[in-house]
């Protein structure tokens, strides 16, 4: 068994405008290596938001995160940091893990609704960390993941389970422009 590497997440994409919040565990090698979310070439997650929200998931990363936000879609991890011996969520070192300051950007968005999980590691470190320390109205939703290591899950499998998340954009209220908010992992790298 390798051993374990410091990982340190990916700065939160999330505007005060934000309706449905997206977080995954942990990225994987492929997206710390570059910088993007989901950067991994087998992973669903662009083509699958790309359906949902409108945009073509081939576009450049930062006009992704932008029709995203356009949307009313965040990005983040429930996990800022932790060691890890590989890129899966299995590979995560046990009590390493440092959860991101979700509830304090939670808090901060008027306009969630909906708080979708991207997997089942996203949901039980979300429900370890975070939701004990959550006041929100917003749902509370454990999507299939888009990893390849879900491969069980084709893309038009995934597009049915995640139609909660283009049903939230679909209800909810109109956007505000230029809301960015300022955020960090707990504890810092």
């Amino acid at each position: 068994m390798s051993a374990a590497t410091l990982c340190i997440g990916l700065p939160a994409q999330v505007n005060t405008d934000c309706r449905v919040l997206l977080l995954g565990s942990m990225p994987g090698i492929a997206s710390l290596q570059a910088q993007h979310y989901y950067a991994h070439p087998r992973n669903r997650f662009w083509p699958l938001l790309g359906d949902l929200c409108g945009f073509d998931p081939a576009m450049p990363y930062a006009q992704r995160l932008q029709s995203l936000a356009a949307n009313g879609v965040g990005l983040w991890d429930v996990i800022g940091r932790c060691e890890r011996r590989g890129s899966l969520d299995a590979d995560i070192v046990r009590g390493t893990e440092v959860a991101n300051a979700l509830p304090a950007l939670i808090a901060a968005l008027p306009d969630l609704q909906l708080i979708g999980c991207n997997g089942g590691a996203a949901m039980q470190a979300f429900q370890r960390w975070v939701q004990p320390q959550l006041a929100t109205s917003a749902k509370v939703l454990a999507l299939p993941s888009t990893s390849p290591a879900n491969a069980a899950w084709s893309l038009p499998r995934l597009r049915q389970a995640w139609q909660p998340v283009a049903v939230a954009l679909a209800t909810s209220s109109g956007h505000r422009q230029d809301n960015t908010l300022p955020t960090g992992s707990a504890g810092g790298p």
